[in-house]
């Protein structure tokens, strides 16, 4: 019963992380669109664009962080008893 209170707690751990990269890539992606809007700053609209690519890579990353640790913890609790 320990063990599995112990997997559930690592999974939702897991898709907290996935959920907290989500939130900081839309934020990343927001910001990124209000700079590019900005009428002032027209002659630095390069730096709107890379916040832009950096929130698709941060929710990129975010993804497969997720699947990889998903997968690393169905590894670890099926793995065959050596008995």
């Amino acid at each position: 019963m320990r063990d599995y209170l112990a997997l559930e707690r690592t999974r939702l751990v897991n898709e907290r992380t996935l959920m907290a990269y989500v939130r900081t890539a839309l934020y990343l992606l927001l910001g990124g669109i209000a700079f590019l809007q900005m009428q002032d700053f027209e002659h630095i609209r390069w730096f709107g664009v890379a916040i832009i690519i950096l929130s698709f890579l941060m929710a990129l990353f975010g993804v497969i962080r997720f699947f990889a640790i998903k997968k690393r913890l169905h590894l670890y609790y099926n793995k065959p008893e050596n008995n």
